[in-house]
């Protein structure tokens, strides 16, 4: 009995001596589940259909989808339409504002109206940061649908431009659809740096005067050579008159006539100068 125990000792020793404790040696056994603090995944880059605030590093231009007005179609259109717009739009240039966005944005302004679509009023907008406002009105009755979307800038209030179609049989997926591509469409056609048009209006304007400018320097320059040539020839008048008038016995009266109407040519070529 000794021995045998001695014996079951001495094995259970060696089995502790050559056994590893967990946590010593070099590295941690490979675990087979999840980790208890994985580590934080990197967040993957803007896809079609991502949602995120532009950070003030972030150079995409900001479009408020400002009224989706629908008329003869359920109301969930606006949320289906809006939602395949944020799958489609082009995220790594426009981040998309929806209307409810903005209005909370927008609803400290004293200056924006609810009601504001179009015009001087969305420089409100502009303010926020939205460079372009999207506007959409869908329609149906039975099978007839039809779409009009709108691209405004907000510094002007001017349109951009626009896309409109109607489908007399259709469904209304194929009318959101239809809308979606539009408004994709033109944002994808929107210049990245809108034109400045009070300098176009300018540059229109010049051209338009300009033919009219040299028609004016023209006649300016006419008129003066005609003021000259009068002054001129009133005022060799008017000395020979004069000279003939005292040179003259008897004073003749052409003498005096030349004097004269050389002094009142003269003083027409003076007013010509002049005016």
């Amino acid at each position: 009995m000794i021995r045998s125990g001695l014996v079951s000792a001495l094995l259970l020793v060696a089995g502790a001596a050559s056994a590893s404790p967990a946590g010593r040696g070099g590295g941690a056994p490979a675990s087979t589940g999840p980790a208890e603090h994985p580590a934080a995944a990197a967040p993957a880059p803007d896809g079609p259909g991502t949602r995120g605030r532009p950070g003030p590093a972030d150079r995409r231009r900001t479009v408020s989808l400002l009224d989706v007005r629908i008329e003869g179609l359920p109301e969930d259109v606006k949320d289906s339409f809006r939602h395949q717009l944020e799958e489609q739009i082009d995220t790594k240039r426009y981040w998309l504002a929806d209307r409810e966005y903005m209005r909370r944005l927008l609803l400290p302004s004293t200056k924006w109206t609810d009601g504001c679509v179009v015009g001087r009023c969305l420089a409100a907008i502009r303010t926020s940061g939205a460079e372009l406002v999207l506007l959409a009105a869908l329609t149906g009755s039975g099978t007839s649908f039809g779409y009009v979307v709108t691209l405004i800038r907000t510094d002007t209030g001017h349109v951009i431009d626009q896309e409109s179609d109607r489908c007399d049989v259709c469904r209304v997926n194929e009318v959101i659809r239809g809308a979606t591509l539009a408004a994709v469409d033109l944002l994808n056609k929107a210049p990245d740096q809108l034109p400045d048009e009070a300098a176009e209006q300018a540059a229109r304007v010049d051209r338009a005067i300009s033919p009219l400018q040299g028609a004016l320097a023209e006649r300016d320059h006419h008129a003066t050579r005609i003021g000259i040539a009068l002054l001129a020839i009133g005022l060799v008048g008017a000395i020979t008159g004069g000279a003939l008038y005292l040179v003259e016995d008897g004073r003749p009266s052409y003498a005096l006539a030349t004097a004269t109407g050389g002094l009142a040519m003269a003083a027409g070529g003076v007013v010509v100068l002049t005016f």
